[in-house]
């Protein structure tokens, strides 16, 4: 890369440069459309669903959404490196499993327990992060390989059966409320503020975002790429067994079924939140705005009857249309013009 190159690319991830009202506007487009789209599905389920308007249903949907959007924080990081992570759902479920075995069969402390289990979070996304950049072997590989580690370890654990009690204390922070809202909500709101000032007030959300846009250029301007990587995995591990932990917490037992499908849930929102799957563009106020639509979405259509299978569909055929418009948005209409003979 010449010098001239990559003093453009140094100056669009200057530390120190603010983002402007027109540049925000910009640069989020997705985020308005998808807002708009929002209100307009809620729209429709509040003439057309029985029961969708009422605080109670608003409350229960933002509680289911919460563990699924406190999982897309990591997973919107690391699809914006260029990478992505199809273990989270099973990850959920080793990481309850491994909770239940060590505060219920072994009978640890429920708080050594939980480090334990963040621990677990942590080896996770270590592990693909170190495959990924001392061999290259590809994150969809590597975790495609631990989506079926971590569930077979969760039945090895549980032997297939619900383990069972955990402390009365513990379900504070699956089913407790603070005020009419859930504990579970609550902590969601903390971690995307918090996440939100990392992405987009700090050095290493910039290191994010340009890592993602050109790798190259990245390492040239002195980006300590490796790092980010990694440090993105294992943010994402750790939010995923936190995300199980509170699972745990809700149900009140460790079960090795549960979580199942749930990483299709997790890119859903984070992709139809305008990020994109070819890296270097996102938004955790999109990701937020998506987990929220696939939770209404969802809901809607269990209140209208809409057949499971139907909505397996449904929330398929958006994750397609969602990456054909991020592909839109970054080789234009024509697509990629490729010399394929």
């Amino acid at each position: 890369m010449n010098t001239q190159s990559q003093l453009e690319f140094e100056n669009k991830y200057d530390l120190n440069k603010g983002i402007s009202g027109k540049e925000f506007f910009k640069t989020n487009r997705s985020i308005i459309g998808l807002f708009g789209a929002l209100v307009i599905l809620m729209m429709y389920f509040s003439l057309t669903a029985p029961n969708f308007a009422t605080f109670g249903n608003l409350v229960d949907v933002l509680r289911q959404m919460s563990m699924i959007a406190i999982i897309s924080i990591g997973m919107t990081f690391i699809i914006i490196t260029g990478e992505i992570d199809l273990s989270v759902g099973s990850l959920v479920a080793a990481s309850s499993a491994v909770l239940g075995f060590f505060a219920i069969e072994a009978g640890l402390n429920i708080w050594v327990s939980i480090l334990i289990t963040l621990c677990l979070g942590a080896f996770s996304g270590y592990s693909v992060a170190f495959l990924r950049n001392k061999y290259g072997v590809p994150s969809f590989i590597t975790t495609l390989g631990w989506l079926s580690v971590w569930r077979g370890v969760s039945y090895l654990i549980t032997g297939g059966f619900p383990l069972t009690p955990f402390p009365d204390s513990f379900a504070f922070w699956g089913s407790g409320f603070i005020g009419p809202i859930p504990v579970a909500v609550v902590l969601m709101i903390v971690l995307f503020t918090a996440f939100y000032y990392v992405l987009n007030k700090t050095p290493f959300g910039r290191y994010i975002y340009a890592t993602g846009s050109n790798l190259k250029a990245a390492q040239l301007s002195g980006i300590p790429v490796v790092k980010v990587k990694t440090a993105v995995f294992i943010i994402t591990g750790v939010l995923t067994s936190f995300a199980g932990i509170i699972l745990s917490s809700r149900l009140m037992s460790s079960t090795p079924t549960v979580a199942n499908g749930w990483e299709l849930d997790v890119i859903a929102a984070v992709i139809v939140g305008g990020t994109s799957l070819f890296g270097g563009r996102g938004s955790l106020i999109g990701t937020f705005l998506g987990a929220l639509f696939i939770a209404i979405l969802g809901n809607g259509m269990v209140l209208l009857g809409v057949s499971p299978y139907m909505q397996l569909v449904i929330k398929g055929s958006i994750i397609v249309f969602a990456v054909l418009l991020s592909a839109v948005q970054t080789h234009g209409w024509k697509g990629q013009q490729k010399d394929i003979s």
